[in-house]
């Protein structure tokens, strides 16, 4: 599995682009990393290889994803997962059924369902808390149980958006190390926004600078 931009730039309601067509080949298992400053339209870019572009925006090139083209298509069925700053968990949910949320629909079978998410929770060193409330949780905890929710749902490419930048220095360091070691096993392509250059160190892939083209 590969994930593939071709040529893709994004232009605002008066047609003005955002930044210059971009090229990149991300391949399984490898996080690429998109740097560039403030509004300049990282964000923006996820948001359109995810289907998620605002309205007013518009997208041309190509999204494809081993080398099917997906630009076409609505979010839910593209399969590409996103990961945000926030550990944004549902809050009525117990942190099992969060996960669970995440469950492809073809698992199916209670019993099934929860053995996936039991073992999800204990790759993520979460064993024993599926029926707490997320609010109890840690920081650390909270940002674990919502990137294995991510991933249960089996993505054929992970989108992360400066993913660890609300978490304090020791705890970002274990959150990229458990982020890229379940990146890798999976075989995911990811492409990684952020403004930390040690985030895009610990990611190993290559890194790509976005150039916009609007006036500051």
């Amino acid at each position: 599995m590969s994930l593939d931009l071709d040529a893709l730039s994004i232009s605002s309601a008066n047609g003005t682009a955002l930044f210059e067509p971009l090229t990149l080949h991300v391949p399984a298992g490898e996080v690429v990393t998109v740097m560039g400053p403030s509004g300049v339209g990282k964000s923006t870019l996820l948001d359109a290889i995810g289907g998620h572009l605002a309205h007013g925006f518009r997208l041309a090139g190509k999204v494809r994803l081993n080398g099917r083209d997906v630009t076409g298509l609505p979010a839910e069925a593209r399969r590409i997962g996103l990961m945000f700053q926030d550990a944004l968990l549902f809050p009525h949910l117990s942190v099992g059924d969060n996960l669970a949320f995440g469950l492809p629909p073809g698992l199916r079978g209670g019993a099934h369902r929860r053995a996936a998410v039991e073992e999800a929770l204990s790759q993520a060193g979460l064993t024993g808390l599926y029926e707490r409330d997320p609010a109890t949780l840690s920081g650390g905890q909270r940002a674990r149980a919502a990137l294995m929710r991510t991933l249960l749902a089996e993505p054929a490419a992970l989108l992360l958006d400066e993913p660890f930048s609300k978490l304090d220095a020791e705890l970002r360091e274990d959150m990229r190390r458990f982020t890229f070691d379940h990146v890798m096993s999976q075989a995911v392509p990811t492409l990684m926004v952020t403004h930390d250059p040690d985030d895009a160190s610990a990611a190993g892939g290559p890194v790509v600078a976005l150039k916009g083209l609007l006036a500051p």
